[in-house]
């Protein structure tokens, strides 16, 4: 495959991977009734859409035009997951335990993406570094929230 090729699939994933929290955070915030859990998924995703600026920003220092958000399908399967999951429990409890899962999902893309595209841009390692330090930060924060 030639760098090019291997430069954009690597940015997409780790920019499909951002977007896939965005899209969390956002679908599951209206249902959030505890204060605090709200304050920390809306600190969340504040990050979550700085790193997909720098994305977006590397993209087009890049001169990539291939970035790709997640398809149609993947999207509805998140909401519907989301909205399912929360449909008969809407404690704090589950809804921390439902972005643990989606944050360790993350975090493991993340270790997957660092192997799969070993030496291919060392600007996305820094940027798919950050998103780690992020997942990891997040799961420790969101921890507290299941007691």
């Amino acid at each position: 495959m030639e760098n090019n090729e291997l430069l954009t699939e690597y940015m997409n994933a780790i920019y499909q991977n951002i977007k896939t929290a965005v899209q969390s955070i956002e679908d599951i915030l209206p249902k959030v009734k505890d204060i605090k859990l709200q304050k920390e998924l809306a600190e969340e995703e504040d990050k979550y859409l700085a790193l997909e600026k720098e994305c977006e920003l590397f993209a087009k220092a890049e001169k990539i035009e291939g970035i790709k958000d997640n398809n149609w399908l993947e999207k509805a399967k998140l909401w519907s997951s989301i909205n399912l999951s929360t449909m008969t429990d809407k404690t704090t409890r589950h809804i921390a335990e439902l972005m643990l899962l989606g944050t360790f999902m993350g975090f493991i893309t993340c270790v997957k993406d660092q192997a799969d595209h070993n030496g291919v841009s060392k600007e996305l390692d820094e940027i798919l570094s950050n998103l780690k330090e992020l997942e990891r930060k997040n799961i420790d924060a969101l921890m507290p929230f299941l007691i």
